[in-house]
C-alpha cells in the first residue's frame, strides 16, 4: 500500500512549532475512524390482543443495529503500554477484536506493521495434555521451529512458575494456573504487538513482579502492549498510557494517573445510584477530548 499515515497529534505539532523537544517513535497501531456495528435478528414480543403467541403462528423476525463502538482513531507507538478501562459492555473487547483482525470494522481502517497477538487466542491450551506438552504445542502453533521451543522453553517455565507441575495434564491446573502458563507462552516470541484481555489479575505477588518485567521487556524491545483489565492497580502499575472507553465511545486518553482517578469517580458515582453526575462527568471529559486527525499522504 503506497499510502502511509502523518499520525502527528495536534498537540505534537503545536510543541515542535513552539521549539519544544518532541521525540516521536514509529507507529505500531493506527486506528482511523474505525467503528463496529452488529446487526442482530429478533423476534418482536409476543401480542396478546391479536392471540399471536410463540406456539401457533409463525412471527416475522425482525432485524436490528447495534453499535457497539463508534468511531473512533487513535495511534499507538512503540514502547507504549496502553491500559483499555471501561465498565461492562463499554465495547473493550469489541476493539481488542478490531485490533487483532478478528473482527472487520463496520467503518474505518485499522493498520498495523504485524499481526497482533491476543493472550489466550494464539496460545491455545489443550486440557488433556501436560503443561510441558501445552508449551511445545502452543510454541509451534505460533511458528517456532523445534529448536527454538527448546531454546525459548527454559524462560517459559522460569516466567510461569510453574516447574514442578508442568508434567500433569493441563485439566489439573487452576484457572490462575493456566492463565499464568497462557502468558508465558503468548510472550515467548517477543511480539510487537501484544493485547492482553483480564489475564493478569490472577496469581501471587511474585508472579505479577515477572508479569510486568516481562511486559517493560517487550516494550524496551519497541513493542507495544495493550492491556484489558477492571484492575486500577495493574492498568497504572503497568501502563504508560490509559484509554477509557464508555458505552462505544472513547471518553479519554492520557496518563494513567488521571485518567484512572477520572474513571473512579465515574464508576463510584454510578454505584451510588447518581446516574445524571455520572454521566455529566462523562460528558465533560469527552468534551474535552482533542480529536486526532489522520492525514494520508
Amino acid at each position: 500500500m503506497s499510502e502511509t499515515p502523518d499520525t502527528t497529534t495536534a498537540q505534537e505539532t503545536a510543541a515542535t512549532s513552539a521549539g519544544a523537544p518532541v521525540i516521536l517513535r514509529d507507529p505500531l497501531v493506527v486506528i482511523d475512524r474505525a467503528g463496529l456495528t452488529y446487526t442482530v435478528r429478533t423476534r418482536p414480543p409476543s401480542d396478546e390482543s391479536t392471540g399471536m403467541r410463540w406456539t401457533g403462528r409463525v412471527q416475522r423476525m425482525r432485524t436490528t443495529s447495534v453499535e457497539a463502538l463508534k468511531p473512533l482513531s487513535l495511534v499507538v507507538r512503540q514502547g507504549e503500554s496502553v491500559g483499555i478501562v471501561g465498565t461492562n459492555g463499554s465495547g473493550k473487547s469489541s476493539l481488542m477484536n478490531l485490533i487483532t483482525g478478528r473482527l472487520r470494522p463496520t467503518t474505518g481502517i485499522i493498520h498495523a506493521t504485524s499481526t497482533p497477538i491476543m493472550l489466550g487466542v494464539n496460545a491455545a491450551l489443550v486440557r488433556t495434555v501436560s503443561g510441558d506438552d501445552n508449551i511445545t504445542l502452543g510454541c509451534l502453533a505460533m511458528g517456532m521451529t523445534p529448536a527454538q521451543v527448546e531454546a525459548k522453553r527454559p524462560s517459559i517455565v522460569e516466567l510461569c512458575g510453574l516447574k514442578g507441575k508442568l508434567h500433569l495434564p493441563l485439566k489439573s491446573y487452576s484457572s490462575g494456573m493456566a492463565s499464568r502458563l497462557q502468558f508465558a507462552i503468548a510472550t515467548s516470541i517477543d511480539p510487537e504487538i501484544l493485547i492482553i484481555d483480564e489475564a493478569l489479575n490472577t496469581g501471587d505477588a511474585q508472579f505479577r513482579s515477572r508479569t510486568q518485567a516481562r511486559i517493560d521487556e517487550l516494550r524496551q524491545q519497541a513493542g507495544c502492549v495493550f492491556l484489558v483489565s477492571h484492575s486500577l492497580g495493574t492498568i497504572k502499575n503497568m501502563c504508560t498510557r490509559v484509554i477509557w472507553i464508555e458505552q462505544g465511545e472513547l471518553i479519554m486518553d492520557g496518563e494513567p494517573d488521571t485518567v484512572t482517578a477520572h474513571y473512579r469517580k465515574y464508576t463510584k458515582l454510578k454505584s451510588e445510584k447518581n446516574y445524571k453526575k455520572a454521566a455529566a462527568h462523562r460528558r465533560s471529559l469527552q468534551a474535552s477530548l482533542a480529536p486526532l486527525t489522520i492525514a494520508w499522504r
